[in-house]
């Protein structure tokens, strides 16, 4: 079973930055795919940004371009550089990792005002 905690998110203005970061614990050597959802009040979860453990990415295409994410497989880390925030990117965010199931963070809020 993995174990993930998610950290970094707050309130930023619109245009701003925000990293997210997903420390995973636990039987991580089985873990392939990691990555980011986020739901805002309303709505279904939707997926933000995958990455394997080789490294190939996808991204939404709400987020291409603005958004980076990257993975540190040593460390048992996964990142999500956020820039350009708007307000639609206010949701909560929640770090996933696949491995013969889907585990879950317990989500971080990142609001996005001014």
């Amino acid at each position: 079973q993995v174990q993930l905690v998610e950290s970094g998110g707050g309130l930023v203005q619109p245009g701003g930055s925000l990293r997210l970061s997903c420390a995973a614990s636990g039987t991580v050597f089985r873990v392939n795919t990691m990555g980011w959802y986020r739901q805002a009040p309303g709505n279904e979860r939707e997926l933000v940004a995958g990455i394997s453990r080789s490294g190939s990415t996808n991204y939404a295409d709400s987020v291409k371009g603005r958004f980076t994410i990257s993975r540190d497989n040593a460390k048992n880390m996964v990142y999500l550089q956020m820039n350009s925030l708007k307000p639609e990117d206010t949701a909560v965010y929640y770090c996933y990792a696949v491995t013969g199931r889907v585990s879950w963070g317990q989500g971080t809020q990142v609001t996005v005002s001014s």
